[in-house]
């Protein structure tokens, strides 16, 4: 999944590290609601660029701690971490146990900056705890929503390869709670937004200071518009102090 990076002029401050010539390797860190392929248009797209990139594995049980320890040894030879949607929660004890210098988030929930979180907003388990079966198992995220409605941000060519590969999660992972390392949000990150979805994380970033962007798009518009999404997220990395 990770293709030879080729000669760019991108000067990129990684956890104190510059870089000139190849830049250094990302990881996608997909939601686990989701799992990796939707997110292959988009690591095609940077790698056409030039940068390495790879999608990190999904591996059924789904468990917040398994995905935290798979995805940081996953993460251990990269520079940047991009997160998406609930990856989020997870993403900076990612790039805290894997010394990964740089953390985008893409659309996605932001860890607190102190203290612990459940894998979902708690006014939101309510509407889980509705859709769960007997076994306390979800429906993929997929067919959370009328078809008319996912049809709308994932059409049918794409509903096909996503749906059945996208995990049934249990509900107990979202009442999961997460301890993000301590100042984690006074490091290198960043936030692209995709439309309204995460308006309040997108301006807890900016209260932050990190560089962020927007793009008018739907939640899943790294699939969509991958040239789009590459183009923006590449220039959130220039924006990183250094």
């Amino acid at each position: 999944m990770v293709g030879p990076a080729t000669a760019t002029s991108r000067r990129l401050w990684t956890g104190g590290r510059t870089y000139d010539g190849a830049m250094p390797g990302i990881v996608v860190l997909p939601s686990p609601l989701l799992g990796p392929v939707s997110y292959q248009p988009l690591a095609d797209e940077l790698r056409s660029r030039g940068d390495e990139t790879s999608v990190a594995e999904c591996r059924e049980p789904i468990r917040s701690e398994r995905l935290v320890a798979e995805w940081s040894e996953a993460a251990r030879a990269a520079d940047v971490l991009i997160a998406h949607s609930n990856a989020g929660y997870l993403a900076a004890s990612v790039a805290g146990n894997a010394g990964v210098g740089a953390v985008v988030f893409m659309d996605a929930a932001l860890p607190p900056a102190t203290g612990s979180t459940t894998l979902a907003p708690p006014e939101f388990l309510a509407t889980l705890a509705a859709l769960a079966d007997d076994d306390g198992r979800l429906p993929a995220w997929t067919r959370w929503w009328p078809a008319e409605e996912m049809a709308e941000i994932l059409p049918a060519p794409w509903f096909d390869r996503v749906d059945p590969r996208a995990p049934r999660l249990s509900l107990d992972y979202f009442e999961t709670e997460v301890s993000p390392p301590p100042g984690w949000s006074l490091g290198a990150c960043a936030y692209l937004a995709f439309g309204t979805t995460y308006a309040a994380e997108l301006a807890l970033a900016r209260e932050a200071g990190w560089p962020v962007a927007e793009v008018a798009g739907h939640h899943l518009w790294h699939l969509a518009r991958p040239a789009e999404v590459a183009t923006a997220l590449l220039g959130l990395l220039d924006r990183l102090p250094g």
